[in-house]
């Protein structure tokens, strides 16, 4: 199994865990209401969530190309996830790389954090931004498309 499936395969084996302890127990009603939220939890920390990871080389080729960012994110990652969201349909527009699935764009979050890798950390003409605020983030793309 891939790196970035075990949480969310994670959240849904507790969640039927605790659902069939509940049903087990004598309450079905709390575990048909908690089994839905932990595949829910399961979903949102998914890669199903985020658009398409593309590598480092291509993500930072494109942006040279079309002026868009590219966002260094990891599944699992709080702030990466509220980024995604607050972005909306806006989202897609932007190129995404997982770090998880390449080294060399988790060398380039390490090199623009300190050695940290900090996610999300936006790349907008060359220069990094560790966790940008999603309305910058959103100013950042370029209108014409």
């Amino acid at each position: 199994m891939k790196r970035v499936w075990m949480l969310p395969m994670l959240f849904v084996l507790c969640g039927v865990g605790a659902a069939t302890a509940l049903a087990l127990r004598g309450d079905p009603g709390t575990a048909a209401v908690l089994l839905p939220l932990f595949v829910l939890f399961a979903a949102v920390n998914s890669p199903v969530v985020f658009p398409r990871s593309i590598t480092a080389e291509e993500a930072r080729r494109r942006s040279a190309e079309d002026g868009r960012p590219v966002v260094f994110w990891r599944p699992g990652c709080a702030y990466c996830l509220r980024l995604r969201l607050r972005l909306g349909l806006g989202a897609r527009r932007l190129h995404w790389v997982d770090i998880w699935r390449d080294a060399a764009g988790a060398a380039l979050v390490r090199e623009a954090n300190d050695g940290n890798e900090t996610v999300p950390t936006v790349l907008v003409a060359g220069r990094a931004h560790t966790n940008p605020d999603p309305a910058w983030v959103r100013e950042q793309l370029p209108h014409s498309r």
